[in-house]
């Protein structure tokens, strides 16, 4: 049954590289607050240094043609920036909390989808006969699920998983992964038509399978209903719109010191404004996304036990 546990670790290997959930020890301070790899300064220091630059440029010419002139550049109203401030962190709480609550339901729906897994298999081996043929197919069905929150739905990397026939019937379909379903329902159905299955133990294991059904459609809800754009483009507006203005604020009262000052607010504000936006839907490959691969290959194994311990006991 090795060839179940190959079959659930379908793309790990590929995909270590690009997805390998940071594992990090929460005492180590220093260590944490000095990483770079899975932390937002990657995709915010371009758009912080662009703001940086502006106030850079704006003590220049504050410096070498106003002055000179024996001009005074005034600042903006503080109180004005303030309030703005105040509203534009309230947005950004509304962003953070938003993606939290979706990380927190993706995780969630995984979960059921492993311990509803666990019971199926666990049911079909100790009541029905070749539990092999149902831990293939709950095996290939995560690691489809799994493929296709990621916009895939080619089925050819199940062929260590299913027969040339099941690959057939759920080639070019809309949703694969549902198809997978109906097939475990198949295999119940035939047990229970030969006598090898209690119908009473083939219902529970039915509402089973609507279950996980249930998981894969929270987790495609996740994926197809973003934060409202409405939502997305005021955030971004107006979190542009006070950086932008703050070096006019700044740069008066605190000459060269403001580039610094712009440089911390930028980064702390965009960096956690991207924090959102990466886990708003975390079934990709970022390093901040769920583990699906470890999830897919854990299911996998209980799989293999589960029906392993069957046949034991049946031999």
């Amino acid at each position: 049954m090795d060839y179940i546990k190959r079959g659930a670790n379908v793309g790990r290997k590929s995909a270590r590289m690009s997805h390998h959930v940071i594992d990090y020890d929460r005492n180590q301070f220093y260590r944490i607050a000095f990483a770079l790899r899975g932390t937002v300064l990657p995709h915010v220091m371009g758009r912080a240094g662009a703001l940086t630059l502006l106030c850079l440029a704006l003590y220049g010419l504050d410096e070498l043609v106003i002055k000179p002139s024996g001009g005074k550049l005034e600042p903006l109203d503080p109180l004005g920036h303030n309030v703005l401030g105040v509203a534009l962190s309230m947005l950004i709480v509304f962003r953070t909390n938003s993606s939290n609550s979706r990380y927190w339901e993706a995780r969630s729906h995984w979960g059921m989808l492993v311990n509803t897994t666990r019971s199926l298999v666990r049911m079909g081996a100790a009541y029905g006969d070749r539990a092999e043929d149902l831990a293939r197919l709950v095996a290939a069905y995560v690691v489809q699920v799994r493929e296709q929150l990621r916009g895939n739905k080619e089925v050819s990397h199940l062929r260590n998983l299913l027969t040339g026939r099941q690959i057939d019937r759920i080639k070019g379909v809309n949703n694969p992964a549902s198809i997978l379903a109906g097939l475990m329902s198949e295999w119940i159905a035939e047990r229970v038509n030969s006598d090898r299955l209690n119908p009473v133990l083939a219902t529970k294991m039915e509402e089973l399978i609507s279950i996980l059904l249930d998981q894969q459609g929270g987790c495609e809800k996740i994926l197809k209903t973003p934060l409202p754009f409405v939502y997305a483009a005021l955030i971004k507006q107006a979190l542009l719109f006070y950086l932008a203005t703050l070096p006019f604020v700044l740069v008066p009262k605190m000459g060269v010191m403001a580039p610094l000052v712009v440089a911390g607010v930028s980064l702390v504000m965009l960096g956690i404004e991207e924090a959102g936006v990466e886990i708003e839907c975390p079934f990709g490959l970022d390093p901040n996304h769920l583990p699906l691969e470890a999830i897919c290959e854990m299911i996998g194994m209980d799989a293999v036990e589960l029906a392993r311990i069957a046949e034991q006991n049946n031999s």
